[in-house]
């Protein structure tokens, strides 16, 4: 009777194991749908559409971008939690994913445990841009004039716990000064009100910031990496501007659902593996200041943990608190 169990069992995990392997082969059949948690324009849209193209080579079917903004990128987020674990609806997620965490007490999913991840696909710097008519052009400044003019600062931001948004609150508690936040529905329409003079800076990422500063229409105090960007690199860093502990980085990495075969996931993580350290497109991409990872999914899932932990501590020690 016990060696019949034995056999049984054996046989149910052969079965198992055969049938993702089929789902694998099978995979894709149709058209993947990859979620942007943020409306066209942003830096998230800049990078997933360079690697369309590559991605459909690899996979062999459409990759079909479809943007659904809003709540720090919850509302695509749930919609991921909610899909079928087949591969075939997939979501960027940006640093925010890990935000929204602590920010967000009613979150209608489990940051972790109901998605899947894929690969970690690239990192960015933020870049501090200001309209010509704010009153700084340093970091140093911008601090000076907030002491002496308290409550005429604002920031705008891509969106309530955005890593623009804060990035901002964390330099604030940091340089001891007062700002007002705007937020927005994304990069793109953040970038428009700074161009217009509607707000005074933008943590924003240095991806759509840069070309308006390229063009003499922002001015750029600050980079929030660790380094300088190659980009930009009269720009001083945060860091080196007064604030030695201050380096903030944004990051970009792809999601499936929770339970998604593990076979259908290798496939789609060499997939963006091979787009993104694609040469032609690893150039494009650092021309807008992004650093190519490509991840395993592991690494990616350690990333995530890190970056809970971490933004735990930035947000309990900013006094973060969403309106």
């Amino acid at each position: 009777m016990h060696k019949v169990n034995t056999i049984g069992r054996i046989a149910a995990i052969a079965a198992l194991v055969l049938a993702g392997t089929v789902h694998a082969q099978d995979f894709p059949n149709q058209p993947i749908k990859l979620l942007i948690p943020y409306p066209p324009g942003g830096s998230a849209d800049m990078l997933a559409r360079p690697l369309t193209e590559k991605l459909q080579a690899a996979l062999g079917q459409p990759v079909v971008l479809e943007y659904k903004a809003g709540a720090g990128g919850s509302i695509a987020t749930a919609q991921l939690a909610r899909a079928k674990p087949d591969g075939h609806t997939i979501l960027m997620v940006l640093a925010a994913h890990a935000i929204n965490a602590s920010l967000y007490p009613d979150l209608p999913y489990d940051t972790r445990k109901d998605f899947t991840p894929v690969s970690l696909v690239a990192t960015l710097p933020l870049l501090v841009a200001a309209p010509k008519k704010t009153p700084a052009n340093t970091m140093q400044e911008l601090v000076s004039y907030a002491k002496t003019n308290p409550g005429t600062l604002t920031f705008a931001s891509a969106g309530n716990g955005n890593t623009s948004h804060l990035a901002a609150e964390m330099f604030k508690s940091t340089a001891n000064i007062n700002m007002l936040h705007i937020p927005y529905k994304g990069s793109g329409p953040a970038v428009v009100a700074l161009l217009a003079g509607d707000v005074s800076l933008m943590f924003d990422s240095i991806s759509t910031s840069l070309p308006q500063v390229k063009a003499g229409k922002l001015k750029a105090l600050a980079v929030t990496g660790a380094k300088r960007s190659a980009l930009l690199p009269d720009v001083p860093t945060v860091a080196e501007s007064g604030f030695p502990d201050f380096v903030v980085n944004g990051w970009y990495g792809i999601l499936a659902p929770a339970k998604t075969p593990q076979p259908v996931v290798e496939k789609l993580n060499k997939a963006f593996a091979a787009a993104a350290t694609d040469p032609e497109i690893k150039k494009q991409l650092a021309g807008y200041g992004y650093e190519v990872v490509a991840s395993t999914p592991q690494e990616f899932g350690q990333h995530i943990d890190k970056e809970l932990v971490q933004w735990q501590k930035i947000i309990k020690e900013a006094g973060v608190k969403m309106q």
